[in-house]
């Protein structure tokens, strides 16, 4: 039977978890996840997890935030004065996601905190500085 390799084109059913144990995204009740292993598709720990899986095996790993999303970026979290929060029509929100302009290019940001006279800005990937647990299926190979 053949084992995963780098280069393979395969699909993967996935759960995945928090420490806490809580699921914070899963392909269950969906199409396995598809992509082809070693072309950074996925974050590099789902990607090394796969190499020598055979079709129908599970694998549970877990994933370090440096092998996930990196750790989280103090220097990324910005508080403004709200009143230079200027987004027209739009009400700033604990939880709103938005993204800002650059000449380099847009990049998304998550108010995080707001009081009477800021806004927080937040530009870490929701799931920076997390370890991330994984249930794998390797659903089929496809070379």
């Amino acid at each position: 039977m053949s084992t995963v390799k780098t280069g393979d084109a395969v699909k993967v059913h996935y759960t995945g978890k928090f420490d806490d144990g809580d699921v914070f995204d899963s392909s269950e009740g969906r199409d396995p996840l598809a992509f082809t292993v070693g072309e950074g598709q996925v974050i590099p720990g789902f990607d090394q997890a796969l190499v020598g899986m055979q079709v129908g095996e599970t694998r549970d790993i877990v994933i370090p935030p440096d092998q996930a999303y990196g750790e989280r970026i103090s220097e990324l979290v910005q508080t403004i004065d709200r009143n230079q929060f200027n987004l027209e029509g739009i009400e700033p929100e604990l939880g709103l996601a938005i993204e800002m302009r650059t000449p380099q290019g847009n990049i998304p940001l998550v108010i995080t905190e707001l009081t009477d006279t800021t806004v927080t800005l937040d530009a870490n990937h929701p799931l920076a500085g997390e370890e991330l647990h994984f249930a794998l299926t390797l659903v089929e190979i496809a070379a």
